[in-house]
């Protein structure tokens, strides 16, 4: 068909359809083929929805379905602007796919009739692109994603052309800001491509947007100097027919295409094939679109004597009055009649046959896109840990490994089984996290400028860092939420930085469960490591756990936290959170040599339970020869039947598990008839009740555990609160005492930062001795003597800077 005149008014003809029926969907709940002119009665009580942005999703919509039906270039479609969602579900009932998965949304008079009342109103669909949006992977209710998604679905997706419209206002958020440079990852040898469509309509909600308002040879070297070629498009200014826009758009979008196939030739083969990969070349600048329309174009233009159309004022409702108001409602008729329905759809509602010459086939709709709605591509193929694991002398547990460096090992075999469907994103932190196994396989993939001096660079690999938590997230979300599998590892504290990602995908893994034509995707797995408890060479800026409180926040069906003690728990908790789907899973996990506890057997009988008993840690009826060392949690009997402990030392994460361990042989050794049972805890969610999650312990399994009436010392790994907030309806609550991080941290040793928030093995013991009674007279002298100790290991601390060795030397003193 091409740009030809005829091909021209089919676009006019389908962005008038779309406009038509974004308006309806944000204004009226009957008469929605304008059967009759307007009346109060046709228009919803609540008015709400977003205008301003919707016509010029349209219209690059409609130029996206010309270019695809005459070329069959798959294309995915990524709406930046946040509440777009009027354009997206519109066109997608267009494209039919609407019309297919809600078959009550027919493609008739009366699936308009649905279309337009189930829109932002209760019981029906959101006003932003959401999971129940056909071809979205990107939630619109938070802006600054869409970049970032767009190059994680083009990621391993040859012939993928993946279209992000950004909006302006969007433009100047942090993520968007960074993701720019995400063409620095992306291989025209075996990605796709991502075509960047910046729309500049000038207006956030209520201000002008800095993109739009900079000299335009500002602008043109801001996009050039971010590694794209600009192609510009202006109209609809100062009453231009959109006729002329659309000629200018439709060479915009074919010379757009045309550079990628282009790239894509010259590098699987053509003219530059053979010098890619070379040190020092880079691929050519990627073409981006530059759309620059009035926002609200077509809109009412003067309403009440201010100007609407162009300006910031027809960024939501731009006529808010229509039910009480004649003018207003006379207004929207003649609105939405400007589009000349009467041309777009039959008298039984359909969309007229002409619209079919734009409209592509089967999986090439961008609202039927495999690469949106189908889910996840192939499984991981995941190798045995066995060959990684850690050996552990049941009779003298206790030595030193590092659990991510061991962690990595393994995932490189895991990198090498999958080498077109996982991939390792960090900022800048993969080799500081001990994960440089991964390098025994892979590079990490960069394609800038390449010296003789870079270390684990190259045109390709399945590692990708850059110094931005956003980035690094965006790009596995998009990654994931296109098919395919991955792992963030990043700085504990530091992850806080995408919190509201983090909200957002979680939402999104939650609502999708509901849409039961959207595929399963792989779960997004986090690896947090230089955690709290080690970040004391970093300082106070350093050390947050609070990540894990925002997480459990999340619905019970989506989110997962494990706290593995040492490294064959890491691998086994590893391995199995890479099998799992929907979910959002956060592993805390140390860098640095410690103990090791666990042979892999005990490793994955413990990680299968989720919390046990360590019955050789503790002195409540020692094990006998051969017995089981790890006590199973849902076993009908306490570790040692008719007596139970005088007090449980509790315990979730690394570095507590080793003061827990420590300060129960101080008890052992120095009050030999007190009864200890020691739990360690490595998937924090069975702690909760299990009507909150469906991890949770059952009451009965919780008390043969934590006993319901003793006192439970709990050393954790973040803030004390959390468990608290997970087991307050347990019994013996009371009595649970939890030790944790307190807001309190410096630059000193890491025995200090225990000491200064109270979670070192004598604060431990002591608040054993406190609970049980014996540290009034029988046990002073021993309490003073421990509290003696604190005070000898920070002056120790102070004048060495470093701490003493009979701390460091545990356990092997």
């Amino acid at each position: 068909m091409g740009t030809t005149g005829e091909a021209l008014a089919t676009v006019d003809a389908w962005w008038r359809a779309a406009n038509y029926l974004s308006v309806g969907q944000i204004y009226l709940r009957g008469n929605a083929l304008l059967g009759h002119p307007l009346e109060p009665g046709d228009i919803k009580p609540r008015l709400l929805g977003h205008w301003g942005t919707s016509p010029g999703l349209n219209l690059v919509w409609a130029h996206l379905n010309r270019v695809i039906a005459e070329r069959g270039t798959p294309t995915l479609f990524v709406c930046g602007p946040g509440h777009g969602g009027p354009a997206v579900v519109a066109n997608a009932w267009l494209d039919g796919t609407y019309s297919e998965l809600y078959p009550e949304v027919s493609q008739d008079a009366s699936g308009i009739h649905r279309l337009f009342r189930q829109f932002s109103t209760p019981g029906g669909i959101p006003s932003h692109a959401a999971p129940e949006t056909p071809g979205s992977i990107n939630e619109g209710g938070e802006l600054g994603y869409s970049l970032m998604h767009a190059y994680g679905a083009a990621l391993d997706n040859p012939g993928l052309v993946v279209a992000c419209v950004i909006g302006d206002g969007e433009a100047e958020t942090g993520p968007l800001a960074a993701s720019w440079r995400a063409n620095a990852f992306l291989s025209p040898e075996r990605d796709g491509a991502v075509l960047p469509i910046l729309h500049l309509n000038g207006f956030k909600i209520a201000n002008p947007t800095i993109l739009a308002r900079i000299p335009e040879d500002e602008l043109v070297q801001f996009i050039r100097g971010s590694g794209y070629e600009p192609i510009l498009v202006t109209g609809g200014f100062d009453g231009e027919e959109p006729a002329r826009v659309h000629e200018r758009m439709a060479a915009a979008v074919d010379a757009a295409y045309d550079r990628i196939q282009e790239a894509w030739a010259d590098a699987r083969g053509g003219a530059s094939g053979a010098s890619a990969g070379t040190e020092g070349d880079r691929p050519p600048r990627r073409p981006m679109i530059v759309l620059r329309t009035p926002k609200g174009w077509t809109g009412p233009r003067i309403v009440d004597g201010v100007q609407v159309e162009g300006t910031f004022h027809s960024h939501q409702v731009p006529l808010a009055g229509v039910r009480e108001n004649p003018e207003h409602l006379r207004m929207l008729d003649a609105w939405m009649r400007s589009y000349r329905p009467e041309e777009l759809f039959g008298s039984d509602g359909r969309p007229v046959a002409s619209l079919g010459g734009i409209r592509p086939h089967g999986g090439l709709r961008m609202s039927a896109s495999p690469h949106a709605n189908a889910g996840l591509g192939e499984p991981l193929a995941l190798p045995p840990v066995d060959d990684d694991a850690v050996a552990v002398d049941r009779d003298d547990r206790g030595g030193r490994g590092e659990a991510t460096r061991v962690f990595g090992d393994w995932l490189s075999r895991v990198i090498r089984g999958n080498p077109d469907t996982f991939r390792l994103f960090g900022p800048d932190e993969v080799l500081s996290n001990r994960l440089g196994g991964v390098f025994a396989v892979t590079e990490r993939v960069w394609r800038e400028e390449l010296v003789p001096l870079d270390e684990h660079l190259a045109r390709e690999g399945r590692v990708i860092e850059a110094l931005s938590e956003h980035l690094m997230q965006g790009l596995l979300e998009g990654y994931l939420l296109s098919g395919r599998h991955g792992l963030l590892t990043s700085y504990e504290a530091f992850i806080h930085i995408v919190d509201s990602m983090f909200n957002q995908h979680a939402k999104w893994i939650e609502q999708a469960a509901g849409v039961d034509w959207r595929g399963d995707i792989a779960s997004l797995n986090y690896l947090l490591s230089s955690h709290v408890w080690r970040q004391d060479h970093n300082g106070f800026t350093h050390q947050d756990p609070g990540f894990l409180n925002v997480v459990v926040n999340k619905s019970a069906e989506v989110v997962r936290v494990y706290l593995p003690p040492d490294a064959n728990t890491l691998l086994v908790t590893m391995r199995h959170v890479f099998g799992t789907r929907n979910r959002v899973n956060v592993v805390v996990a140390g860098k640095q040599p410690q103990p090791q506890w666990l042979s892999l057997d005990e490793a994955r009988e413990h990680c299968a339970a989720g919390v046990g008993v360590w019955e050789w840690a503790g002195t409540e009826g020692r094990a006998a020869s051969g017995a089981p060392s790890i006590h199973p949690v849902d076993a009908a009997a306490p570790p040692d039947p008719g007596r139970s402990p005088d007090v449980v030392l509790a315990c979730a994460g690394d570095v507590p598990t080793i003061e827990t361990i420590a300060a129960a042989r101080l008890l052992a050794d120095r009050v030999p008839g007190l009864r200890v049972r020691v739990v360690n805890v490595v998937d924090l969610m069975r702690l909760q009740d299990p009507r909150h999650h469906p991890h949770g312990l059952s009451d009965e399994a919780y008390d043969r555990i934590f006993t319901a009436d003793r006192p439970v010392v709990f050393a954790f790994h973040g803030y004390p609160s959390l468990i608290h907030q997970l087991t307050y309806r347990r019994h013996g609550h009371d009595e649970l005492h939890v030790h944790g991080y307190a807001e309190r941290g410096t630059t000193t040793t890491p025995f200090d930062m225990l000491l200064m928030n109270g979670l070192d093995r004598y604060r431990l013991a002591l608040d054993a001795l406190e609970r049980t009674g014996l540290s009034d007279e029988d046990g002073g002298a021993l309490a003073a003597e421990w509290q003696q100790a604190r005070e000898d290991a920070r002056a120790y601390a102070i004048e060495h800077g470093e701490d003493p060795e009979w701390i460091t030397a545990f356990p092997r003193a």
